[in-house]
């Protein structure tokens, strides 16, 4: 903790900006949240800002429930310089799912793995179930009150980034869940818990369900049309929910790239580390053991050949079957 007061001197009378990773989900905002609550008790105001959308119902219920007030970059774009302070919140510069805005990314606080190493004035990034789980840490062990809303905030992105304690949960998750519990406000919180589907998803779960493929428990489906981060997630955590589906590799058609959501349930399969490899040339990705995900760029999408879904295909099944039998995937 005594780092993490470093950074609040140094940020003191600079502006700070707190960048979520782009299309930021419940965890990222809750995050976000958080530590803007906490650097306010230590007097250092700071402006929440993302790229991309909010776009997943949940998440807007959030921002509306908590007063939450996160802009998107071309909202605040002219008003930052390349002297303005950045913390990385739920995301990495250089980690893939990240714009690379004016600012000055001098700190970062994250619980993904590392893929491209960046330096930084602080740096606080460890494989933990959910970033609120370590922001709530931040609050409990320098001993600052939190108000009701960042309690519900932070414990409703730690269950939503874990699947309610169902993936990549540590310890430290579960005593941040029993430190946020008594805090929090349980009306809001069920009222964040109903109604997270809106009609349009169908649309999504449906394409799946007609285009998947599954080969030797790997299933693999492409979305034809537009679809959002946080939809993409879900369709691959209900493919992965299938008797047959160990792995499960999801991707939309979107206008600027294609989007990918990596599912893995296999003990030799690391979903991040596959779709590091496999997108390496074409793209970006990266992620956790359990989930992860990627893009390629309209531009590069012509690197996939004639066929890109055949492409696509034959990349993950030679990864997968290359993985599986390696003595780092073992060993992980």
């Amino acid at each position: 903790m005594d780092k993490f007061m470093e950074l609040v001197d140094c940020c003191k009378g600079k502006k700070v900006y707190i960048q979520t990773h782009n299309f930021p989900d419940p965890d990222a905002i809750a995050s976000a949240f958080g530590l803007q609550a906490l650097l306010n008790h230590y007097g250092v105001p700071s402006v929440l800002c993302y790229h991309g959308r909010i776009d997943k119902l949940s998440t807007r219920k959030m921002t509306e429930l908590f007063h939450i007030d996160i802009f998107p970059y071309e909202e605040i774009e002219q008003d930052m310089s390349p002297e303005d302070s950045i913390i990385c919140v739920d995301s990495q510069k250089s980690g893939g799912n990240i714009r690379n805005l004016s600012g000055d990314e001098i700190a970062c606080i994250d619980h993904h793995p590392t893929y491209v190493p960046e330096k930084y004035l602080y740096s606080d990034i460890r494989i933990v179930g959910s970033c609120a789980s370590l922001i709530a840490e931040y609050f409990q062990k320098m001993d600052v009150p939190m108000t009701e809303d960042v309690a519900t905030a932070l414990l409703y992105g730690l269950k939503m980034d874990t699947a309610h304690f169902t993936r990549g949960v540590t310890m430290l998750d579960i005593d941040m869940f029993k430190y946020l519990f008594p805090q929090i406000d349980g009306d809001k919180m069920t009222d964040l818990e109903k109604n997270t589907m809106e009609f349009n998803d169908l649309k999504a779960y449906g394409s799946a369900i007609e285009n998947i493929q599954v080969y030797d428990k790997v299933g693999i489906a492409a979305i034809p049309f537009e679809c959002p981060d946080a939809l993409i997630a879900l369709v691959a955590d209900f493919i992965l929910s299938l008797e047959e589906v160990e792995i499960a590799v999801i991707y939309s058609y979107r206008a600027k790239e294609i989007k990918f959501s990596v599912r893995s349930e296999a003990a030799d399969i690391h979903a991040g580390r596959l779709i590091h490899q496999v997108l390496q040339e074409y793209g970006n990705g990266g992620g956790h053991a359990e989930m992860a995900g990627g893009s390629i760029s309209k531009e590069n999408i012509k690197l996939l050949g004639a066929y890109p879904d055949d492409t696509i295909r034959e990349l993950f099944l030679k990864e997968i079957e290359a993985m599986a039998g390696s003595p780092s995937a073992q060993a992980d």
